[in-house]
């Protein structure tokens, strides 16, 4: 009993060692209170700019259990104790939740989400870029159902468009915003059966080449994919593993090269050092495929060939800045989904660690006077098994016995929980976000180039009264929607709570909407 006395005094005693002293002292409490109400108290002055810009971040796999861990882990390598920290999305002042499940799934997938946050649609569970329609495996069910994403109602606004991920670039986030497929897993035509290449569907490599040929940055992974099957890899030449998959013997990234039109500087990279060296200036397209596959986790990333997600955001931005008419840059963390798959807890942390890294780095290279940034943490994995390290065993087991105990031992994977998710914002028109409960599919038209059905080639913004100043009265099939207009044909689609009947909303400058609901 006094060993036990002793022991818990002393365990006492170091941690109030590790208090540090300012903490200590109750000014310092309230001192922080009341810099964040003068903060608050700033956000009464709207930022009603027109946005110019849109960066979307997307956290596949990135809960709020693992934003809470990926900032204490930040102050901890900052030399912290972590729990003071704050991650660059902490300061984000606007904050909404969005509703995350399939049309045929109430626990959804990243292709079905994707689909809806890019392009405004609800979908099925492992489609890309089709509606509801469309059943998975199914190519002759594709035809007449394609959705169009945020991604080119940009580039029809003759803005600058591009990708970033750490993921493959074929891979279900990504790929929602250029591709048509009735399967997410259809990267290559190596990938696809027969019967879907005799029904005429193209593999989503192919359609990244083909459906939006003037994509100005693609940066991430999925080297096999564009090139014939057994094409050495130019970094993995011995590991067959790393081949080509194609079955068409196409080399998509020449075919890529000569979809540009005459006088255009189209550049394909693999290595950092390339990236890095780059001279945006003197570069119109940019391709950068840095492994076969998806990139490698950051905690093992190769820093001479590889380069970093916030390294390659920066690239990307300074391409897409070149263009006066501002850019959309759709940005994914995707490996922190593929960490908590896995049971690599540690890899999944330092992902999100880097995607923060990047948010604030695009922050940054920008200005929340022109540039609408959104971090959206989809697709979230089980975060609730992995907090008590498995689902348990049979009390009528044999094999009990394990290096390490059940309540500790990370479990062989992990599902998804369907639950409601973050969406965090600054920037322009971002204070219609705060509080409200969003479906998934109102994030792409948040970010203000929607269109929205069953009109998909009209912008609400088109109409003639509106664009005059006048009001108009609109009833539209959708839950609660309103209809703000930011630039020219653009508009902003987002879900709020009831309003009263004829609730007067004040748009663009010249633009006033009256909303019948």
């Amino acid at each position: 009993m006094k060993a036990l006395l002793v022991l818990t005094l002393t365990a006492s005693l170091c941690l109030a060692s590790l208090v540090p002293e300012h903490e200590k002292d109750p000014e310092y409490w309230r001192q922080q209170a009341q810099a964040a109400l003068r903060d608050a108290l700033r956000l009464q002055r709207l930022n009603t700019n027109v946005a110019k810009n849109l960066i979307l971040f997307l956290g596949d796999g990135m809960g709020v259990s693992t934003v809470t861990a990926a900032r204490i882990l930040k102050g901890q390598l900052q030399h912290g104790q972590g729990e003071e920290s704050q991650l660059e999305m902490d300061k984000f002042p606007y904050v909404a939740l969005s509703k995350t499940y399939n049309t045929n799934a109430q626990v959804p997938d990243s292709a079905g989400t994707a689909t809806a946050y890019l392009c405004g649609v609800k979908a099925n569970e492992g489609t890309v870029g089709v509606s509801a329609g469309v059943t998975r495996d199914q190519c002759n069910t594709t035809r007449g159902r394609e959705v169009t994403s945020i991604l080119r109602w940009a580039k029809d606004d003759g803005k600058s468009v591009g990708i970033v991920t750490t993921t493959r670039v074929t891979h279900a986030t990504p790929s929602a915003a250029y591709a048509h497929s009735a399967n997410r897993d259809w990267h290559s035509d190596g990938e696809m059966p027969p019967d879907a290449l005799q029904g005429g569907c193209r593999d989503i490599a192919r359609q990244l080449v083909e459906n939006i040929p003037d994509i100005e940055v693609i940066l991430g992974g999925g080297r096999k994919y564009m090139f014939p099957k057994n094409t050495s890899d130019v970094e993995y030449p011995g590991e067959e593993k790393h081949r080509g998959t194609r079955l068409d013997r196409r080399d998509l990234v020449r075919a890529w090269r000569e979809s540009k039109a005459p006088g255009k500087v189209a550049r394909y990279v693999w290595h950092r050092r390339e990236l890095l060296a780059l001279n945006v200036s003197q570069v119109d397209f940019l391709l950068g495929l840095f492994e076969p596959g998806d990139m490698v986790y950051e905690l093992e990333r190769n820093n001479e060939t590889d380069p970093s997600l916030s390294e390659m955001v920066a690239v990307a931005i300074r391409m897409l800045q070149k263009n006066p008419r501002g850019f959309f840059l759709l940005v994914e963390g995707g490996r922190i989904d593929h960490g908590h798959h896995e049971g690599k807890a540690k890899q999944a942390l330092h992902e999100a660690v880097e995607l923060d890294r990047a948010v604030g780095l695009a922050g940054r290279l920008t200005s929340p006077r022109d540039t609408l940034t959104l971090v959206t943490l989809l697709a979230l994995d089980d975060e609730r098994e992995k907090s008590r390290g498995g689902s348990g065993f049979s009390a009528l087991r044999r094999d009990t016995r394990h290096p390490v105990p059940w309540a500790t031992r990370a479990p062989q994977g992990t599902g998804h929980p369907g639950v409601t998710v973050p969406l965090l914002s600054p920037g322009p028109r971002a204070a219609l976000l705060p509080g409200r409960p969003m479906a998934t599919h109102r994030v792409a038209a948040t970010a203000a180039l929607v269109r929205v059905p069953p009109h998909p080639t009209t912008s609400l913004c088109d109409l003639g009264p509106l664009m005059t100043g006048a009001r108009a009265t609109l009833s539209l099939d959708l839950p609660i929607p309103v209809l703000l207009c930011l630039q020219g044909t653009l508009c902003h689609l987002v879900q709020v709570p009831p309003h009263p009947h004829g609730t007067t909303l004040p748009c663009h400058p010249d633009c006033h909407v009256t909303l019948s609901l």
